[in-house]
């Protein structure tokens, strides 16, 4: 695939990106001009983050860096709280945190009303699980391979209220969309009112089919909350069109924004059956009751105003870049890395089918040799990796096929260790 570029305002853009901080945009248009491979175009995202060569990160499902140009963006913002905090400058920060959502909301197929901008997928998930009224004997279903902050949560509310926490086992590697439905469905019974799932385990990779899920949900009239920390930024998404009734997700993830900013979307006439679980001072409290939109989970006190706004930076470079092309370059690297393993002869945990997972890829490890291999990856290979449930990679769009290639030495070069 070529790119069409012209080479002078590629190399002005390689000098002009380090010296801006105001400009979210920091690809090339495309114009004009001289083809451009789509491994020199890679190139380029990969200099918009200042990690170095000897610590490239591969570890999206727990932290990414921020793109140069948003880091940037929150230090010079920052800057600007601190020199004048008075009220009347920081008035300022209430448009931007207005434009910031509604740009998230037009990317990922929701209305500004239904994105509450919090302060990561725990928190999210948090107003889910301690926000919707239940009964004692009322149960929750929920996936065993749910990130701990949407399922061990549900433990903790259904052990203060009496209520029954259901967990679905799934085979390794699911035959279809279809059996992991039927296996959600039959978990439920007459005293289920909520599936909760995370959308891409972070211990197997394995993806789940969330819009069919939803329509399981609702067809049931069963509340659905997606956890979607594993797709917001590596997949394309549209929540109207995936039908659960809510979702979280964290900027510092796949997303590749400021920290401590994350999104909970609560679907059009959802929000008023969710008590919020922080109070922040508005002028008026009762607002936060009043108010039917998923705003009512927004006011969570004092925030940090450079990071909302330079959120808003991160969705332009998401909608510059593409989110489909960003979601093909992970499944692309994805792909070969689980190749690469294979040939290697590691186990994959991950399942194979590119339609059955996402951008996470983890390998079996004797669990006393885990930290030992991620460790040595990291020590004498530069790779960031992380022991969750054997190796675990997670390429992204700033790793290159030289990242994946130096992944693939590591990992041989310790099969004696990565053998089961």
């Amino acid at each position: 695939m070529q790119t069409s570029i012209t080479r002078r305002s590629l190399f002005h853009y390689a000098g002009a990106a380090a010296l801006t901080a105001t400009t979210a945009c920091v690809l090339p248009k495309v114009a004009r001009g001289e083809a451009v491979s789509d491994d020199m175009y890679w190139d380029i995202v990969r200099h918009q983050f200042i990690f170095p060569e000897t610590a490239v990160p591969m570890n999206s499902a727990n932290l990414c860096p921020a793109f140069r140009a948003v880091a940037d963006k929150v230090t010079e913002l920052s800057r600007v709280v601190d020199y004048d905090v008075s009220l009347n400058n920081r008035a300022q920060f209430n448009d931007h945190l207005r434009d910031t959502r509604s740009k998230v909301a037009q990317q990922i197929g929701a209305a500004p009303e239904e994105i509450a901008l919090v302060r990561n997928t725990s928190e999210a998930n948090s107003a889910i699980t301690n926000g919707l009224d239940f009964k004692e004997g009322d149960e929750i279903v929920i996936w065993e391979q749910n990130h701990v902050t949407n399922n061990e949560a549900w433990d903790i509310r259904a052990r203060r209220f009496g209520l029954k926490v259901v967990r679905v086992s799934l085979p390794r590697f699911p035959e279809s969309d279809e059996q992991i439905v039927d296996l959600f469905a039959k978990a439920c019974t007459g005293r289920t009112k909520v599936v909760s799932f995370t959308e891409c385990s972070n211990v197997s990779g394995l993806k789940l089919p969330a819009k069919k899920l939803a329509a399981m949900a609702r067809a049931k009239g069963l509340y659905c909350h997606v956890d979607g920390a594993q797709s917001w930024g590596a997949s394309v998404l549209n929540l109207h069109d995936i039908g659960c009734d809510s979702f979280s997700a964290s900027s510092h993830k796949w997303f590749m924004g400021p920290k401590e900013v994350g999104i909970l979307y609560v679907r059009n006439g959802r929000a008023r059956e969710i008590w919020p679980n922080i109070i922040g001072y508005t002028g008026e409290i009762k607002v936060e009751l009043d108010l039917e939109s998923a705003l009512k989970f927004e006011t969570l006190g004092q925030r940090d105003d450079a990071a909302v706004a330079a959120l808003g930076d991160t969705a332009d470079i998401h909608t510059q870049i593409g989110p489909e092309r960003i979601q093909t370059r992970i499944k692309e690297l994805a792909g070969l890395l689980k190749q690469g393993l294979k040939e290697g002869g590691a186990t994959l945990v991950t399942p194979e089918d590119p339609a059955m997972s996402g951008g996470v890829v983890v390998i079996e490890v004797p669990k006393q040799n885990q930290k030992t291999v991620a460790d040595t990856m990291y020590s004498k290979f530069g790779i960031a990796a992380s022991s969750s449930g054997g190796l675990r990679l997670c390429p992204h769009i700033y790793n290159t096929r030289d990242h994946i290639t130096r992944a693939l030495d590591g990992v041989t070069s310790m099969r004696d260790l990565i053998k089961t």
